[in-house]
């Protein structure tokens, strides 16, 4: 099996978001590179969208109430 044709910094940064060693990435299968990716992608969606509603019911916490 061939290392990943990817370049150096592409490596470190997939590295540090898998949190796996780089050389481990190198010669990691693509399509378990693939899945770790869409896992990824997946939490950090999950993430960003409790984020957003999180916002959103503190903005409209402060719009309930009328003015006297």
């Amino acid at each position: 099996m061939k290392p990943l044709q990817i370049s150096a910094d592409t490596a470190v940064k997939l590295a540090a978001k898998l949190k796996v060693p780089i050389e481990h990435l190198m010669h990691m299968p693509q399509h378990i590179l693939l899945q770790k990716l869409a896992e990824l992608a997946k939490e950090e969606a999950a993430s960003s969208a409790a984020e957003a509603d999180t916002a959103a019911s503190k903005d409209n916490s402060g719009h309930d109430a009328e003015p006297s």
